[in-house]
């Protein structure tokens, strides 16, 4: 089984982008667990939000079908009656394993003002497959309370649409969560011209599988690293 980061372009046609996604997905093998950017198929479509949800309701039966053998995550523009959410979905086995929307918004991009927030008790460890994986959505990244709150996770995942010119915190950042929480991250981050790209994969030694050119991102899932880390450094995870 591999872990899996995707690292492709928003455009603004929105089908396109759903069509790239799918042909990335099928790129993967079966049981890969796969982590695609924040946003991949609209990115923050603040003028067109239900254009956004479109594409989302469109997209979300389609990535079901083709988790039936594999784990996709990422994060799509949702509705509910109190407003517009930016909502993760963990899809495995063919069924929708976890969601949970992005409960810090992040206020320099404006997402208070177009997003409801989500609940903090949603972050949270979902065991899938035997494997406890947990989620952060971009600027969550940045709170280490959440960290706590996911502390013992196997795989942390974080889709994401990180600035450019904070590139370095990004790539810091993740690293920094692997060493922490001696596990796998699997940072998925949009390319785009202002975006700060760094996707990779990082093992629970804090080794950085990173490359800014790759669309395609993959690396081997060994769950005996996670145990001989925490076997060789014993911090209370096990």
């Amino acid at each position: 089984m591999n872990l899996v980061t995707l690292q492709f372009e928003t455009t603004n046609n929105y089908q396109a982008n759903l069509e790239k996604f799918i042909k990335l997905i099928k790129q993967s093998n079966p049981n890969d667990i796969i982590v695609a950017p924040e946003l991949c198929l609209n990115g923050y479509a603040y003028d067109k939000m239900q254009e956004a949800v479109n594409i989302t309701n469109i997209a979300l039966p389609i990535i079901l079908k083709l988790s039936i053998d594999r784990t996709i995550i990422s994060t799509f523009t949702t509705k509910t009656n109190n407003g517009y959410q930016n909502t993760l979905y963990i899809f495995s086995n063919g069924h929708i394993q976890h969601t949970q929307s992005k409960y810090k918004l992040f206020s320099l991009g404006d997402e208070e003002k177009h997003f409801k927030e989500g609940k903090k008790e949603d972050i949270k460890i979902v065991e899938i497959n035997g494997i406890k994986i947990a989620s952060l959505i971009c600027f969550e990244l940045r709170f280490t309370e959440l960290w706590e709150q996911i502390k013992g996770a196997d795989i942390i995942c974080i889709p994401a649409m990180w600035g450019k010119l904070r590139k370095a915190h990004f790539e810091k950042l993740t690293s920094a969560l692997a060493i922490a929480n001696q596990c796998y991250v699997i940072a998925s981050d949009s390319p785009n011209n202002d975006m700060a790209s760094s996707s990779g994969i990082i093992t629970p030694f804090g080794e950085e599988y990173r490359n800014d050119s790759l669309e395609f991102i993959s690396l081997e899932f060994n769950p005996k690293e996670i145990k001989k880390m925490r076997k060789y450094i014993t911090i209370g995870l096990d």
